[in-house]
Protein backbone atom coordinates (compact mmCIF):
# COMPACT_ATOMS: atom_id res chain seq x y z
CA UNK A 1 0.00 0.00 0.00
CA UNK A 2 1.35 3.42 -0.95
CA UNK A 3 1.63 6.14 1.70
CA UNK A 4 -0.87 8.30 -0.18
CA UNK A 5 -3.43 5.49 -0.15
CA UNK A 6 -2.87 4.83 3.56
CA UNK A 7 -3.14 8.54 4.36
CA UNK A 8 -6.51 8.67 2.61
CA UNK A 9 -7.78 5.51 4.33
CA UNK A 10 -6.92 6.71 7.84
CA UNK A 11 -7.67 10.40 7.20
CA UNK A 12 -4.18 11.59 8.14
CA UNK A 13 -2.27 14.08 6.04
CA UNK A 14 0.60 12.69 4.02
CA UNK A 15 2.96 15.03 5.89
CA UNK A 16 1.86 13.67 9.29
CA UNK A 17 2.05 10.09 8.07
CA UNK A 18 5.60 10.74 6.88
CA UNK A 19 6.49 12.16 10.30
CA UNK A 20 5.17 8.98 11.91
CA UNK A 21 7.05 6.80 9.44
CA UNK A 22 10.38 8.53 10.02
CA UNK A 23 10.06 8.34 13.80
CA UNK A 24 9.98 12.10 14.28
CA UNK A 25 6.50 12.13 15.84
CA UNK A 26 6.32 12.99 19.52
CA UNK A 27 2.69 11.95 19.95
CA UNK A 28 -0.08 10.04 18.20
CA UNK A 29 -3.80 10.19 18.87
CA UNK A 30 -5.44 6.95 19.87
CA UNK A 31 -7.98 7.48 17.08
CA UNK A 32 -5.12 7.74 14.55
CA UNK A 33 -3.43 4.65 15.98
CA UNK A 34 -6.73 2.78 15.81
CA UNK A 35 -7.30 3.85 12.19
CA UNK A 36 -3.75 2.84 11.21
CA UNK A 37 -4.10 -0.57 12.85
CA UNK A 38 -7.47 -1.12 11.19
CA UNK A 39 -6.14 -0.19 7.74
CA UNK A 40 -2.98 -2.26 8.17
CA UNK A 41 -4.79 -5.13 9.93
CA UNK A 42 -2.31 -5.13 12.81
CA UNK A 43 -2.01 -4.52 16.54
CA UNK A 44 -0.41 -1.38 18.04
CA UNK A 45 2.60 -3.42 19.18
CA UNK A 46 3.24 -4.36 15.55
CA UNK A 47 3.97 -0.74 14.63
CA UNK A 48 5.15 0.77 17.93
CA UNK A 49 8.23 0.03 19.98
CA UNK A 50 9.13 1.24 23.47
CA UNK A 51 12.62 2.73 23.56
CA UNK A 52 14.19 3.75 26.87
CA UNK A 53 15.25 7.37 27.02
CA UNK A 54 18.35 6.46 29.02
CA UNK A 55 20.12 5.52 25.80
CA UNK A 56 19.80 7.13 22.35
CA UNK A 57 17.01 5.60 20.25
CA UNK A 58 17.91 3.85 17.01
CA UNK A 59 17.40 5.90 13.88
CA UNK A 60 13.85 5.80 12.51
CA UNK A 61 12.04 4.97 15.77
CA UNK A 62 9.65 7.17 17.72
CA UNK A 63 10.10 7.30 21.48
CA UNK A 64 7.56 7.34 24.29
CA UNK A 65 8.31 10.25 26.59
CA UNK A 66 7.09 10.63 30.15
CA UNK A 67 4.58 13.38 30.81
CA UNK A 68 6.42 14.35 34.02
Amino acid sequence: MQLTELAEKVDITLANLSILKTGKAKTIRFSSLEALCKALQCQPGDILEYVSLTKPPPTGFATCESAY
